[in-house]
């Protein structure tokens, strides 16, 4: 009960830089055990953020041949293309380090910022993009004040983001990851026991 008072203290401030986490009776199917980093949250425009626990069917590689973009990069050292949630599915969010700035780059924080243009994805291609990055077709959106009441409803955990857990926790292990980050296990939240 002490980590959802925690969440429910971070409602009052921005979440800007922070990831939710799908509590395991979550109502929305779309959502059922993610975890989403929130890159905007704004009192007139509403909250966004991008999922970062559910890979696409199509590969970094498959993204590349549709924009036409030719490249010699690693294959095995490519990340997942995530679904980044339900809305704008088609158009593609870079969430990446600081290091790159382009077209409709929007910093996040100092070492944190979010592309959403094809010229991010032309410099990794040719090896001159940002270090880290993860592309994500669609993001996740909420009007003013409805993230909070799921908060505080209940849907919803919050902690702090950091790079390492964006970057290299395997996608599968990002919801069990983010529980335990928390300090709490995933096998005392569930609803309904497995069978092994």
């Amino acid at each position: 009960m002490t980590k959802n008072k925690t969440s429910y203290q971070l409602v009052s401030g921005s979440l800007v830089n922070k990831c939710l986490v799908a509590m395991p009776d979550m109502s929305d199917e779309r959502f059922e055990s993610t975890v989403i980093y929130i890159c905007s949250h704004d009192e007139e425009k509403g909250t966004k953020g991008l999922v970062l626990n559910k890979p696409c069917l199509l590969s970094f590689f498959d993204v590349l041949s549709q924009l036409h973009i030719s490249s010699q990069l690693d294959k095995g050292k490519c990340p997942k293309v995530l679904w980044g949630g339900p809305v704008e599915q088609i158009r593609g969010f870079i969430l990446h380090s600081s290091d790159f700035t382009g077209f409709e780059t929007e910093k996040i924080t100092d070492n944190l910022s979010v592309t959403a243009s094809v010229d991010v994805l032309s410099e990794i291609a040719k090896g001159k993009g940002p270090e880290k990055y993860l592309l994500a077709l669609g993001y996740s959106h909420w009007d003013c004040g409805q993230l909070e009441l799921e908060i505080a409803g209940n849907s919803w955990l919050v902690f702090d983001a950091n790079e390492d857990f964006l970057f290299n926790c395997p996608v599968n292990q990002k919801w069990e990851k983010a529980l335990s980050m928390i300090g709490i296990n995933p096998l005392m939240l569930s609803l309904e026991q497995g069978s092994v």
